[in-house]
């Protein structure tokens, strides 16, 4: 039995790894930029500042870190505002789990992004701590986003269940030192070596139930 349970948010409860991959993909269009395959799926996990940097020395995006972060992040804005991509089942699942443990939110969004997206899905209410990993040293797959969300919960890391869709986030989750489940992101599926290390698998958050949780060891 776990003392808490640490949420993913991007892949997990919002459909929108895609929408991430073509916010960056227009923006480096838009400005010049060389665009490379396999750039969406090397930027996943990455903090704001990570993915800023990478797409200015990389992708030949010429602007400054803070401005391409600024408006990747406005581009995110606009297209949640008209349509949030919660996934079916979502917001079902942190309500049930929010009844039986405190919940904490670990997530690669900037702050802001987290904030928009909660408050638009009615669950601001439901999260005892969301960090986003702009607020740490490193973004996944170096577990410290969720070894702060822990922190922030205030139950150590150890005592917790991670709910995670990709490589990096699986990687980083696992290396906390939490038990994980998977909900393998189809758009980018995670690597076998990283699906190995969760304790369970299932094909949507809406299968996330607390017996679920209960059952793993």
């Amino acid at each position: 039995m776990p003392d808490a349970v640490i949420f993913d948010l991007d892949g997990v409860l919002i459909d929108s790894e895609q929408l991430w991959a073509n916010a960056k993909r227009q923006l480096v269009l838009d400005t010049g930029g060389h665009w490379r395959e396999g750039s969406s799926r090397a930027m996943l996990g990455m903090s704001a500042p990570e993915w800023s940097r990478y797409m200015h020395d990389e992708l030949g995006v010429p602007l400054a870190a803070e401005e391409i972060d600024s408006d990747v992040v406005h581009r995110m804005e606009q297209s949640y505002r008209a349509e949030l991509p919660l996934v079916p089942g979502a917001a079902e699942s942190v309500r049930a789990l929010h009844r039986r443990w405190p919940l904490g939110l670990a997530s690669s969004s900037n702050r802001e992004i987290i904030n928009l997206v909660l408050d638009l899905a009615g669950l601001t209410d439901a999260f005892t701590a969301t960090v986003s990993s702009e607020e740490v040293e490193r973004g996944k797959p170096a577990p410290d986003v969720y070894l702060e969300a822990a922190l922030r919960v205030g139950v150590h890391a150890n005592r917790c269940t991670a709910v995670e869709d990709s490589s990096n986030g699986l990687r980083a989750a696992a290396g906390a030192g939490m038990a994980v489940i998977a909900v393998p992101n189809p758009h980018y599926p995670p690597d076998a070596d990283a699906l190995a290390l969760a304790s369970a698998r299932v094909t949507t958050v809406g299968e996330v139930t607390p017996e679920l949780v209960e059952s793993i060891d």
